[in-house]
């Protein structure tokens, strides 16, 4: 048997998560002097109330050897594989951590470990993938090649609300914060090649900028692979996610338009209000 594991980072809920039968190995979120399991004992309300209080962004780190051997042992033991997921490299040093575990464990062979190249459920729509396959009945290498070829389609891209997360976290200069609160501007993020980089700049009120946001990429939207699309956010203004849920369905294009929290590894960085759509591009 084939089981799928992936960090915290896919973001993915709980339901989603016990629907595939995914596995989650948590990264630590560090405030000041306490550690804590990202969605395990810290919540983003927690992190943001932190961050505003000491002015700062918390630390994250890889969970540890020792955490991971603990949650992949028992699989191997019971002498299934695993096919495990990692934001990527470029952004956390998670993916060695998972496989110098399954060289503590002499298991590089049954642990088939696979660099998103991606975050949130950029992570999470490959996860899905996997787990659709393992339920199918393909072997590990099967999986392992099909989602290769998927990596490279996956579209990850969020609209930042503020500037001071990612001032705090040292992703934005100090003037550049300043200004862009005082033009109301609003970023948009994307992911390409592992990396984070920052494209178009939104200004004016937050709720119309978001939608409008989606509706730009309606196009793309309209051939992308129609299994799932994700809308995902710390909390936020709930009657704007719904928005951009509502023109999504309207598209009658995806069999699921999936809202899901983004965790805390996500949301330290980025701040309240953010909000991506994320999907697969079409073949």
């Amino acid at each position: 048997m084939i089981k799928v594991f992936s960090d915290s980072t896919c973001d993915l809920s709980d339901e989603l998560l016990k629907r595939y039968d995914i596995t989650l190995l948590p990264l630590y979120i560090i405030l000041g002097d306490k550690q804590y399991k990202d969605r395990v004992n810290i919540t983003p309300q927690d992190i943001f109330k932190w961050s505003d209080e000491h002015k700062t962004t918390p630390k994250t780190a890889a969970a540890s050897l020792d955490d991971i051997v603990e949650k992949i042992k028992p699989v191997l033991d019971a002498g299934d594989e695993i096919v495990v997921f990692s934001i990527s490299l470029e952004m956390s040093n998670m993916g060695n951590v998972i496989r110098l575990a399954a060289q503590s464990l002499d298991a590089q062979d049954r642990v088939h470990y696979i660099d998103s190249r991606n975050l949130s459920t950029g992570i999470g729509h490959l996860v899905i993938e996997a787990a659709v396959m393992a339920q199918q009945g393909k072997s590990a290498q099967e999986i392992v090649d099909a989602v290769q070829k998927l990596i490279p389609r996956v579209r990850a891209s969020f609209v930042v609300d503020t500037l001071t997360y990612l001032h705090r976290g040292g992703r934005c200069g100090g003037l550049a914060a300043l200004a862009g609160s005082v033009l109301r501007l609003h970023p948009k993020i994307h992911v390409k090649d592992g990396v984070m980089g920052a494209g178009k700049k939104y200004r004016g009120k937050y709720s119309d900028i978001i939608l409008n946001y989606a509706k730009e990429m309606e196009e793309e939207l309209l051939r992308a692979k129609p299994d799932r699309v994700f809308v995902t956010h710390p909390p936020c203004d709930r009657k704007v996610v719904d928005s951009v849920c509502e023109y999504l369905k309207g598209l009658n294009h995806f069999a699921e338009v999936l809202d899901t929290e983004a965790g805390g590894v996500i949301s330290s960085h980025c701040g309240p209000g953010t909000l991506g759509v994320l999907y697969i591009e079409g073949e």
